[in-house]
This record gives structure tokens, sequence and C-alpha cells, in this order.
């Protein structure tokens, strides 16, 4: 196996790398959300854990490649990336959609011989619960005021017409992607599962975040703290100092 070696690639950045860590944890943004949303992760728990922030298409420096609308497309396309990082424990960290995809990503991963020693899932109810969420067909009025109501945006970036013109494309193609997942029944994780989820958040109640337990056969732990949906904006430092406790635990040897 070839290790990639320090430089951004086009889908993994490294904001403080960390070559001589025990083990790696890859970061997996929102909808709409990119690989910066994680600088200040990166930032805290350098030089222990390499943390790689994952960019999809469509953003920022790579706003000019097609969107990708599929969330089993997208796990698929993260995982090809992220098989040459293995040669140490991987880890995932998911927020909102990225908890989604983690999933998605997790079990992929494992298929291929390479399972993740944990799951962080946060800001997201567990994968089988399906329900109307965020409608990708709204108009771009519509689309605003779901974020609006969701929060985590400025609401100066919001009001900014021509920031939102590049921004909802991407916004709507990530909400599609969420819509559209069905999840497929399969067998459990054999890594551990810690789900953090904000007291206030609208979007996923206690049941639901307790539902993540059904997803794993490994240890399984809910973690509430104060806040929002995008409760780890304010909460970053609690949340940080969570992973490193979890990431400082044993790993299994990698086979």
């Amino acid at each position: 196996m070839t290790t990639p070696d320090a430089r951004n690639s086009r889908w993994t950045y490294r904001y403080r790398p960390a070559p001589d860590a025990r083990i790696r944890l890859v970061c997996l943004p929102h909808a709409g959300g990119s690989a910066p949303f994680f600088v200040p992760v990166a930032k805290a728990l350098s030089p222990d854990v390499d943390v790689l922030a994952v960019q999809y298409p469509g953003r920022l420096e790579r706003r000019c490649e097609p969107l990708i609308e599929s969330l089993t497309e997208l796990a698929a396309r993260v995982v090809d990336e992220l098989v040459p990082w293995t040669d140490r424990p991987l880890a995932l960290f998911g927020h909102s959609l990225g908890s989604l995809l983690g999933f998605e990503v997790a079990r992929l991963l494992t298929e291929k011989g390479h399972p993740p020693v944990r799951l962080f899932a946060s800001g997201r109810r567990a994968p089988d619960i399906q329900r109307a969420e965020f409608d990708y067909r709204l108009d771009d009025q519509g689309l605003l005021r779901a974020m609006a109501e969701l929060g985590g945006t400025d609401p100066r970036v919001l009001a900014d017409e021509e920031l939102m013109r590049m921004a909802l494309p991407v916004i709507r193609a990530d909400y599609r992607a969420v819509e559209t997942y069905r999840y497929e029944a399969g067998p459990p994780l054999g890594c551990p599962v810690t789900v953090l989820t904000g007291r206030d958040d609208p979007k996923v109640s206690a049941e639901d975040a307790a539902a993540w337990r059904a997803h794993t056969s490994a240890a399984f732990e809910v973690i509430t703290l104060p806040g929002g949906h995008f409760y780890l904006v304010d909460q970053h430092e609690k949340v940080t100092d969570l992973i490193a406790d979890r990431l400082a635990a044993p790993t299994p040897t990698l086979h």
C-alpha cells in the first residue's frame, strides 16, 4: 500500500499534518459544507491525531467539478480516496449529511477489509429512520428560509445574493443526496459508535439519536450537548476533547 504524501489532494485536506500520529480521523462535512469547517478540529487534535477533512466536488477550489447528487455514489468515491490512508487506524466523524455519509463509508471500508475503529455521528438521526426533511425541490427563497430556520449560517451570508447564487446549487444537490438516500439493511458496524446531538436540534430527537444503537455490535453512546443543529460551532472545545478522549483508547490491530 502506498500512502499519499503530506500534500492536499482534491478530496482530502490536512490542515495540520500529523505524520507521527497513531490514528487518523476523517471529517465529513454537512450539506453545503466544505473541508475548512474542520480546521478547528485539526488544530485541536494535532499532533496526536492526523485529521483529514474531506472536500466534496462542486465547492471552493472544486467548484468547476460536477456535483454528486447521490449519497451512495459519494460514499464510493470517498472510500476510493481513503483506502490509501488505511495504513494506520482510521476513525470517521460526520455532521448531519456527513454522518449519513460516514455510515455508508464505514460499511464500504469494512467490505474492503479496512474497518474504521470508530464512527462519530453528529447531528443526524439513525440511517434507517427516513422522513421528509430537506426538500431540494424548493425554490431559492424556500431553501433560504429552510437554512435560516436550521441555523448555523450567518444571516449576512444568507442575504448576500451573489454568494447565495453560487452556494444554492451546492446546497440543493446535497439536500437531494440526503432526500433520495434509501437505507439498505445489512450487518451492523463492528466499531464503536458515538452519537453527538444538540439538545435543541429540531431535526434529531432523543429517540432518533438512540436508534443508532441498532447499527453497531460494539460499544455505543449518545452525547447530548447544549445547542441546536449546529451545536458543535459553540461547543467545539467539548467536541474535540471528547474526540481526543475516545481516540486515545486502544485500537485493534489492523489486518
